[in-house]
């Protein structure tokens, strides 16, 4: 039996994790904390692993703490570029014990979709991500789409290929979506929306299209779950769930 404690457990994602924890004959749920609420809460319950889905300005918080009391982690919360990513391993190297899971996606298709979108971008000329969110997402572009424009870049510049071509020469500002190293991403906010990724990849006469909808926040769970019951045994850093695919 795991422990598990939620950090923001009072938002629409936190409390689905809750009820997915009591609702898994392997995990219980020790704590379950807003996003206000005294972290040491995780330590007198006896938390094992935490789960932070709160927000960009809290999360380094729960980390912190966690890291130094001992705690895994596994964080649902968006923000992290490379700069943040270094200040979670040099709290690691000071634990070295600790796991943490931070992943830009908890949804196992959407994990899946990173992968294909990879292996594929190489073979087409051209490639552009669309991401599309409810209003009520703080940030844009998506964590999803950013990592997923990461990795298409770096296999598309460990391949030699050539940046998408685009002729543009005038247009409105933000019209061509956000340039994530040379890939172009593009940020939708509808209501009704939960979580969609579209990556689209061209050649003369032919057009791939990839595309991950997540319905509903219990998509999500699998993955969360996954990252809970495997953080244990990986000490250090893991960026996203496709290293606990692994087969």
């Amino acid at each position: 039996m795991i422990e598990v404690g939620v950090v923001g457990a009072a938002g629409r994602m936190g409390g689905e994790v809750v009820r997915s924890i009591d609702a898994a004959d392997d995990l219980h749920l020790a704590a379950a904390l807003d996003i206000d609420d005294a972290l040491d809460q995780l330590e007198a319950a006896g938390v094992e692993v935490a789960i932070d889905f709160t927000s960009p300005d809290a999360v380094m918080s729960t980390l912190r703490y966690c890291i130094g009391q001992g705690i895994h982690v596994v964080v649902g919360t968006t923000g992290f570029d490379e700069a943040r990513l270094d200040e979670v391993r040099a709290m690691l190297e000071e634990h070295p014990g600790v796991g943490v899971v931070i992943a830009p996606n908890f949804a196992l298709g959407a994990v899946l979709l990173m992968r294909f979108a990879r292996e594929a971008a190489p073979y087409f000329e051209s490639v552009e991500v669309i991401e599309m969110h409810h209003p009520d997402k703080l940030d844009a572009p998506s964590g999803t789409a950013m990592h997923t424009a990461e990795s298409i870049a770096a296999a598309r510049r460990h391949a030699g290929v050539a940046s998408s071509p685009d002729a543009t020469g005038r247009m409105l500002e933000g019209a061509r979506g956000a340039d994530v190293s040379g890939v172009r991403v593009h940020s939708v906010r509808v209501r009704g929306h939960v979580a969609h990724e579209e990556v689209l990849l061209g050649n003369p006469g032919e057009i791939l299209t990839l595309r991950h909808d997540s319905l509903d926040r219990e998509s999500f769970m699998p993955g969360v779950l996954l990252a809970v019951r495997a953080v244990g045994a990986r000490p250090g850093l893991t960026v996203g769930l496709e290293a606990l695919l692994a087969r």
